[in-house]
């Protein structure tokens, strides 16, 4: 008799895998350190990140605790941002400081920035090295989207007057180090270090090893200002087949590069934090693993004020509840009107703000969105409001009610489209941030508009509706 085969079970390794945060866990209470870099160096990033987020913040704590500063640099650079300055915030600032001496320097600087200032002004404090402390603290004024903020320090650089045979040497005795860099240029300075040219890897194979490079390099390259924001980098990359360029400061220093990868990175952290805003997600990024009345707090600080803008749309129904009790099927459309509207407001929203984003429209260039989003409006109004108020005369073989429906509609909708576009607009201008404000104040104005448009129309007519 041939016995049922059983299914095998997964090696344990499998199943750590599967369940990682369940394994992490029993090396936090056995205190294991040397089991606890085995397992985190065996785990992908995504895992590693999968597994600190299930546990609680003090076994998160724990963890990097156990850690010397090199492998906790190693796990913090692999967290979301959000989640590796709670952990540094949390730590003692001396122990902190170690973690961030063996960060990449532009890592460092992002966490630093993200802390609160007298968190960061205390790790700073605790740096062996007080130079490394000020170039820090220089890099933290640098906005995170900026050239400065997504700028590799790491490039290769030499004097201008310099032989092409000293500095193939050079690259050629340090080759490990520059192959780290994916170095495919090389740039020319000045004594003090002002960008001068830059050089092909090819062009200083190819040239007799004699000759200075500044007798072969490409004067005034294209550059960038250290302050350029993302909207002028991701234009300048759109335009250009760029790899990447150097960057500059105000006195014409180089102070690092920048490569379309980091630009092409910080324009989608740009789109997944306007998708946070509009959702109203406000106060920065919000994960799971942070504390429940932190996360509660943050949300109802945007929902709470939607309630008053709820009740302000609210109050044009009641100002019309007689017409809505001589023509109930009035109810059944108010909600598709308005909801068609807005749908049709936040699309325009959402392209005002991908403009603003990129740079193609400036906060007052009104006319412009006015027109462009107009004729839009009219037309997709007209389409929408002939086919609701088709189906609204036929449901209850009333045309004037498809007229009211589908008129109210139409007119809705270009209302709709012409505030999603220009509200955007006009919060930039004020300094406030559109993809955070721009729909609740659309949702308010569409609904009750919509519900206005109806309900005066119904009214207007109210004799053939009855």
């Amino acid at each position: 008799m041939i016995s049922e085969l059983a299914t095998p079970s997964p090696p344990p390794e499998e199943e750590a895998h599967e369940r990682p945060w369940e394994e992490l866990s029993k090396v936090i209470e056995a205190e294991d350190a040397d089991r606890l870099v085995e397992l985190l160096e065996d785990l992908t990033s995504e895992e590693t990140r999968r597994a600190l987020s299930r546990l609680s913040n003090e076994d998160q704590q724990r963890v990097v605790a156990m850690l010397d500063a090199e492998h906790a640099a190693e796990l913090l650079e692999s967290l979301p941002e959000a989640q590796a300055v709670d952990l540094l915030e949390e730590m003692e600032p001396e122990a902190a400081a170690d973690i961030v001496e063996q960060l990449p320097d532009n890592i460092g600087a992002d966490l630093l920035q993200e802390m609160d200032s007298a968190d960061s002004e205390a790790v700073l404090a605790e740096l062996d090295d007080a130079d490394e402390a000020d170039h820090l603290r220089e890099l933290t004024t640098y906005p995170w989207d900026s050239a400065g903020g997504l700028m590799t320090e790491a490039f290769a650089a030499f004097p201008a007057t310099h032989s092409v045979g000293h500095v193939l040497q050079e690259l050629s005795e340090n080759a490990e180090d520059y192959s780290d860099l994916d170095v495919q240029y090389v740039y020319a300075v000045s004594d003090l270090g002002e960008l001068r040219g830059v050089l092909r890897l090819r062009d200083l194979v190819l040239t007799p090893r004699h000759r200075k490079i500044e007798d072969i390099m490409i004067r005034d390259p294209n550059s960038v200002q250290a302050l350029d924001d993302l909207a002028k980098l991701a234009g300048i990359f759109r335009e250009h087949d760029y790899l990447g360029l150097p960057v500059i400061n105000e006195n014409g220093v180089m102070c690092g590069v920048i490569s379309r990868e980091a630009v092409h990175d910080a324009a989608a952290e740009h789109l997944a934090e306007d998708y946070l805003h509009a959702s109203g997600i406000v106060g920065g990024e919000e994960l799971r693993s942070m504390p429940l009345m932190h996360r509660a707090l943050r949300r109802l600080s945007w929902l709470a004020p939607n309630i008053l803008l709820n009740l302000v749309a609210a109050s044009v129904i009641a100002m019309y509840e007689d017409t809505i009790q001589q023509v109930i099927a009035l109810a059944v459309f108010l909600p598709i009107v308005s909801d068609m509207s807005g749908c049709s407001g936040n699309q325009a929203v959402a392209v005002s703000i991908r403009e603003l984003t990129l740079g193609l429209i400036r906060p007052k260039e009104f006319l412009r969105v006015v027109w462009k989003e107009g004729l839009l409006g009219i037309f997709n109004g007209l389409v929408l409001g002939l086919l609701l108020g088709a189906i609204a005369a036929i449901w209850k073989d009333n045309a004037w009610l498809g007229l009211v429906i589908g008129g109210a509609l139409w007119l809705n909708t270009i209302l709709s489209v012409l505030l999603g576009g220009l509200v955007p607009l006009l919060l930039k201008r004020f300094k406030i941030d559109p993809a955070l404000a721009s729909g609740p104040i659309l949702t308010t104005c569409t609904d009750m508009c919509g519900f206005f448009l109806v309900l005066n129309l119904a009214s207007a007519v109210l004799a053939k509706l009855a």
